[in-house]
């Protein structure tokens, strides 16, 4: 992994000449300078905001270029028989070359190049969409930006790998930086990049590294912030919005290989998280473990109908997180968050528009966005995240208990949580205690908070 002093010295000048840019699209704001680009990311979330709730100053980068810690290439065998690799077309699956990218790790396009380059001669076919035919679909590099660990995913349609010793240790001696190196298996006509098998070539399997201060393994399927970076900013932005003193109950949705629940867990009493994807709960379990946090709890489920049961339970939540796709979050889980009468919502968005939306649906639910800061974890594209804190207005009349009003809840209320896994499986474990957060917060508390960290 190339370090950031070496990162300064790659001469880069704005504006950035991306000889692909028109027909890869990802780098929609390669025509701006970077301070051209947090004003003009700013004035969105400001103006599609408007009215809802005050805007901050957006938080930039100071070095906004290599940040992806995450590497992903497709192969094309030409005309010639030469082999290509880069990205998909916008909108297509022609694979377009790029060889270096903006904000792609460096090493990580340097292993994709050494790849390539090997393929002829271990005789490595490359997998063609129309046909069928063909092993070697796409490569995906992981990185750990404070560890230096890299991770080689080798998506191939079938587990035969030609002389697959040999070809690693081709790749290990051009790259000995190479913490692991691991076969995917996906041998399905589909579009999705990853298989659901994963046989391990060399190392552990994943990497580690570290974000405020915890560890957490990384594996191939594991969803992890791409950039670290800015990540860092944003998570202790929503710490500082959650205003935790180590006495209360938290809940963490969307909750992925547990970065936040992990981190709030040491100035909370105890964190519920729930993620859907078992592969991400089995590496926050890891992840727990790892940094000695035992009053966090994990379940494999749906956020919205993990949340419903809970609510139907009577159970309680002093501060909820909740980190929902671009799509946003649904009626749903909304109307089962607030029956939780949690004191403080911290809501991370990696969309405006389905902020606004939601914030609008709170707000009819008895809760107010206090304030919203916006952090610029995608320099280049137009994507941008935000996170903002909302309250409980106190003088509001919702009865969030009511059963009458909102989404209609399908589920039984004699139904708790499912926990699925017994503590003796090891990592596999999604901990047996079937144990929902309780409320230790009072109204009093709330409003000599209300405000005050925005």
């Amino acid at each position: 992994m190339g370090s950031e002093t070496e990162e300064r010295q790659s001469g880069i000048a704005e504006p950035w000449h991306c000889p692909v840019s028109r027909k890869c699209g990802g780098c929609q704001y390669l025509g701006l300078s970077y301070s051209e680009q947090l004003e003009k990311k700013e004035r969105q979330v400001r103006e599609t905001l408007s009215g809802i709730v005050r805007t901050e100053k957006i938080t930039g980068m100071s070095f906004p270029y290599f940040y992806r810690n995450k590497v992903h290439a497709a192969f094309r065998r030409k005309k010639n028989g030469d082999i290509i690799s880069g990205i998909y077309a916008e909108g297509t699956h022609k694979v377009v070359q790029a060889d270096r990218c903006l904000i792609e790790n460096q090493n990580a396009d340097r292993i994709i190049q050494t790849i390539r380059s090997l393929l002829p001669s271990f005789r490595i076919t490359i997998y063609n969409e129309d046909s069928g035919y063909g092993l070697l679909r796409h490569i995906l590099i992981r990185t750990g930006r404070r560890t230096g660990q890299v991770l080689v995913v080798l998506v191939a349609s079938s587990p035969v790998f030609p002389s697959k010793k040999n070809f690693i240790g081709a790749l290990l001696k051009k790259h000995p930086e190479i913490t692991c190196v691991v076969l995917n298996v996906n041998d399905r006509k589909t579009s999705m990049v990853l298989g659901d098998r994963n046989i391990v070539l060399f190392g552990k399997g994943y990497i580690e590294d570290i974000l405020c201060g915890k560890i957490f393994r990384i594996s191939p399927s594991s969803f992890y912030q791409v950039n670290p970076v800015q990540t860092e900013v944003l998570y202790r932005k929503a710490m500082q919005l959650a205003g935790l003193t180590g006495n209360e109950t938290v809940f963490d949705a969307y909750s992925g290989i547990g970065t936040i629940g992990i981190i709030a867990a040491d100035q909370a009493r105890e964190v519920t998280c729930v993620e859907l994807n078992d592969h991400a709960v089995r590496d926050a379990e890891w992840n727990a473990r790892k940094n000695k946090a035992s009053n966090i709890r994990f379940y494999q489920d749906d956020a919205g109908r993990f949340l419903e049961k809970m609510a139907e339970q009577g159970k309680r939540t002093d501060v909820l997180f909740m980190d929902p796709p671009r799509s946003g979050s649904t009626e749903t889980f909304m109307h089962a968050a607030v029956r939780m009468h949690p004191d403080r919502i911290v809501y991370i968005s990696c969309n405006p528009e389905t902020l606004a939306r939601d914030i609008r649906y709170f707000h009819r639910l008895g809760y107010i966005a206090e304030c919203v800061y916006p952090v610029d974890m995608f320099p280049w594209t137009g994507s941008i995240e935000s996170v903002c804190l909302l309250t409980e207005h106190n003088q509001g009349t919702q009865n969030h208990n009511s059963q009458n009003q909102g989404p209609q809840n399908n589920n039984s209320q004699n139904q708790g949580p499912q926990n699925n896994n017994s503590q003796n499986q090891g990592p596999q474990n999604n901990n047996s205690q079937n144990q929902g957060p309780q409320n230790h917060g009072t109204q009093n508390r709330d409003n000599q908070y209300h405000g005050t960290k925005c």
